[in-house]
């Protein structure tokens, strides 16, 4: 399988450059991947004209199967009402049968919270997700916008998920596979136990730390192995981490090729 994943879009902010998304789209839908996760932020202050650019944007997306979160930005001005009209609920879940691979159940939650930059999720929605990774299926993979973990070069931690320890105790005993989320524009790879946490860059703005690049992630999922590809759209892919997949509920990730500081970045 494999799962592209975008976010950080910011449509509207000054750093913001339409080409690279156009850009990004064209690459992902050359390699016709799985899934597409637009893993929040779409706009830069939750505007509707930004929600409509955004979507007209990413209509061009040709995967039958596209899901999407809001950000900290979308929640913006009350724009989480915009998010609603025009990409759908800020939770919802699927399952996906994806040949080669078989019953793919995905789990999207809105982490974030009206005009600030922290999130949470909430226990309110713990049984809700449950029941979306209930019964049996080869992966199970869960979307949000914001970190559980804290990312390597992007200074001070003050805004990941307010329940991130339950949340992350609540995902383990599900036996989730992937999370993917985005939010501090910083491309990294943490593997929790049997859990791999992935997170993607800015996808089209300039928004970015030190030398770094804009930046999306295609994610493959075989029988024996996890692969995280960092992409500049138009320019150079990076592998970020290759991991073989644990065996068990007791098992962990091993890496063939671990994670690594990203170049640019001060690391």
């Amino acid at each position: 399988m494999r799962i592209a994943q975008l976010s950080d879009i910011h449509v509207n902010d000054g750093r913001y450059e339409q080409a690279l998304i156009d850009t990004a789209v064209d690459e992902v839908n050359a390699d016709a991947p799985d899934l597409v996760v637009i893993a929040g932020d779409l706009t830069a202050n939750g505007y509707r004209e930004e929600f409509e650019s955004a979507r007209e944007r990413l209509d061009r997306l040709r995967c039958p199967e596209v899901v999407y979160v809001p950000g900290n930005h979308d929640a913006m001005s009350v724009g989480y009402l915009h998010f609603e009209d025009l990409f759908g609920p800020r939770a919802h879940r699927r399952v996906i049968d994806v040949a080669d691979t078989g019953r793919v159940q995905v789990v999207c939650v809105d982490s974030s919270k009206p005009d600030i930059d922290d999130g949470e999720v909430g226990r309110e929605l713990y049984g809700w997700i449950a029941d979306g990774f209930s019964g049996e299926a080869e992966l199970r993979v869960f979307v949000m916008h914001h970190h559980l973990v804290a990312i390597p070069a992007t200074g001070r931690d003050r805004n990941q998920v307010w329940d991130a320890g339950d949340l992350l105790e609540l995902l383990r005993s599900l036996r989730v596979d992937i999370v993917l989320g985005g939010h501090r524009h910083v491309p990294h790879v943490w593997p929790i136990g049997a859990m791999f946490l992935v997170h993607s860059g800015t996808a089209s703005t300039r928004r970015v730390r030190g030398y770094a690049h804009p930046s999306y992630n295609m994610v493959t999922v075989t029988a024996d192995l996890l692969e995280v590809e960092m992409r500049v759209p138009g320019a150079e892919r990076e592998l970020l981490a290759r991991f073989a997949r644990p065996v068990g509920l007791a098992g962990q990730w091993r890496p063939v090729e671990a994670a690594r500081p990203m170049r640019g970045m001060g690391l």
